[in-house]
C-alpha cells in the first residue's frame, strides 16, 4: 500500500519532471516522456513570438537518420518531412583552394545501407515551430515561456524551482536543457571539463547557381573544416571554421566581401554563390558535465555535452539523451520504479555518458589532425582515407555510424 505522506506530496506537485530549456531538446523530452504517461513543465526563457518566427534565418540542423526515425515515432515527421532535404551522399576532401569540384577523399553514399537516406537537413525555423505546437497541444505538458529560473533546490522526495516572479514549481524529476552554460548543471554544483579550439565558427546559408543533388561536402582546411549541407532547393548551409582572429575579420566585412573571401575557398562547383540570410558566429569548444546526473536532477543534450562541429552530431546526440533518458524512465515506469531515483538514472548516465565522451574525443582528434597544414599529417591522414575509401565494409561502417545506427539504440530510434 502507498504510504500516504508520499500520495500526498506526488499529488502537489505541479508534474512529474521540471524541464529547464524550451529550445529542442526540452520540447522533444517533453513530448517523448508524454508518451510513457509522464507529465512535464518546460521552463523557457524565451517569449513564444521568438520561438516560433517564420522567416529565413540561415540556421539549419543535419538529422541522422536515428533522429528522423524519433521525430516519426512522437508523431512529427508527416509535418516535418516537405521541409527536409534528404542528404544522400556525403564527400570529405582534405581541402585545399580550389578542389572543392576534385573529389580527394572519402565518399559515403546511400545507397550503401538498406534503411536509406544516412540523414536529413531542416531549417531551424520549422523544426521549432513543429515541436513547439506539438507540446502546446499536449495534455501533459505545460509550457511556461518567458520564465527564468532563479533557485532550485532537489531532496530525496521531489525537485523544485524558483522562477523569478517568486513562483515555486515542483516535480519528481529536474531536467536541465538549457545549453552550454547550464543554470541547472551549476546551481547542482555539477564541474566541466573542456577546453577552447581557439575556433570560430561562421555560419550561413547560401544560394547557389547549379543544385547540389543531396550531396553534403566536407573541406579540411588547415584553419578548420568548411561543411556545406544541402538545404531545399538549391540552397546550402555554411559551417565554416576559422581561427578566432580570422573569423573576427572576416564576420566584421561587408556581405560582398564576406563572399568575397568564402568563393576561393568554397570553389566553383556550385556555380555562382550568395548570401541568404543572417550570419552567425559560434566559438568553437569541447565540454563535457563531469556528471550527467544528480539527486532527482539529469542533463540532455549541450548542458550535458557540447562538441566541435565537425561531425554535425550536436543536435543528434542530445536527441539521443533524450530517446535514453525516455527509455529509462518509461521501462523503470512500467516495473513499478521509481523513475527520478538514482539507480535508474545511473543506467541513463551509463548509458550516454561513455558514448558522449568518445563521441567527444573522436572529433577531438578529428579536429586536431585534419586543423593543420603539416605535410606529414596530411599524407598519413589522406592515405587513411584512401583506404577507408577502398573497403566497402568500412565505408558501410561509417555510413552506418553517421546515420546513428550503431549502438544500442533507445525504443524510440529503432524504426
Amino acid at each position: 500500500m502507498d504510504n500516504p505522506v508520499r500520495v500526498s506530496i506526488l499529488q502537489s506537485m505541479n508534474s512529474d519532471l521540471l524541464i529547464v530549456g524550451g529550445g529542442l531538446n526540452g520540447p522533444a523530452l517533453a513530448l517523448a516522456a508524454a508518451q510513457a504517461g509522464i507529465s512535464s513543465t518546460v521552463v523557457d526563457a524565451l517569449p513564444t513570438q521568438t520561438r516560433t518566427r517564420n522567416d529565413f534565418d540561415g540556421r539549419s540542423y543535419a538529422l541522422a537518420l536515428a533522429s528522423k526515425r524519433m521525430l516519426a515515432a512522437l508523431g512529427l515527421w508527416e509535418q516535418l518531412e516537405a521541409h527536409t532535404q534528404p542528404m544522400q551522399e556525403i564527400k570529405v576532401s582534405d581541402g585545399r583552394v580550389g578542389d572543392a569540384e576534385v573529389f580527394l577523399g572519402l565518399h559515403f553514399n546511400s545507397a550503401e545501407i538498406e534503411e536509406g537516406p544516412m540523414g536529413y537537413m531542416i531549417e531551424d525555423r520549422y523544426l521549432r515551430t513543429v515541436l513547439l505546437d506539438a507540446m502546446d497541444s499536449n495534455d501533459l505538458i505545460t509550457h511556461k515561456p518567458e520564465s527564468r529560473v532563479v533557485s532550485q533546490a532537489n531532496n530525496a522526495s521531489q525537485a523544485s524551482v524558483t522562477l523569478q516572479d517568486g513562483s515555486v514549481l515542483t516535480a519528481r524529476l529536474l531536467i536541465g536543457a538549457d545549453g552550454r552554460q547550464s543554470g541547472t548543471a551549476q546551481r547542482a554544483g555539477i564541474q566541466r571539463t573542456g577546453w577552447g579550439y581557439g575556433q570560430t565558427a561562421l555560419v550561413c546559408a547560401i544560394d547557389h547557381e547549379k543544385p547540389h543533388g543531396g550531396v553534403a561536402h566536407q573541406l579540411f582546411m588547415p584553419a578548420g573544416p568548411l561543411a556545406i549541407l544541402p538545404l531545399p532547393g538549391n540552397r546550402s548551409s555554411i559551417v565554416w571554421s576559422e581561427t578566432e582572429e580570422n573569423a573576427k575579420s572576416i564576420n566584421a566585412l561587408s556581405d560582398e566581401d564576406y563572399l568575397a573571401v568564402l568563393r576561393p575557398r568554397f570553389g566553383n562547383f556550385l556555380g555562382d554563390i550568395d548570401l541568404a540570410g543572417a550570419r552567425y558566429t559560434y566559438p568553437l569548444n569541447l565540454t563535457l558535465a563531469n556528471s550527467f546526473v544528480g539527486e532527482r536532477l539529469a542533463l540532455v543534450g549541450d548542458a550535458a555535452h557540447g562538441m566541435h562541429p565537425i561531425a554535425g552530431q550536436g543536435l543528434n546526440a542530445g536527441l539521443r539523451d533524450v530517446a535514453a533518458l525516455a527509455h529509462v524512465m518509461s521501462h523503470a515506469a512500467r516495473r513499478g520504479e521509481d523513475y527520478a531515483s538514482p539507480q535508474v538514472l545511473a543506467r541513463y548516465q551509463q548509458w550516454r555518458r561513455f558514448d558522449t565522451a568518445s563521441l567527444a574525443a573522436a572529433t577531438d582528434v578529428f579536429n586536431r589532425l585534419f586543423s593543420n597544414d603539416n605535410p606529414l599529417l596530411r599524407a598519413a591522414r589522406d592515405f587513411g582515407m584512401a583506404a577507408v575509401n577502398a573497403v566497402p565494409e568500412l565505408r558501410r561502417t561509417f555510413i552506418r555510424e553517421a546515420a546513428g545506427l550503431t549502438g544500442e539504440l533507445p525504443d524510440l530510434m529503432r524504426g
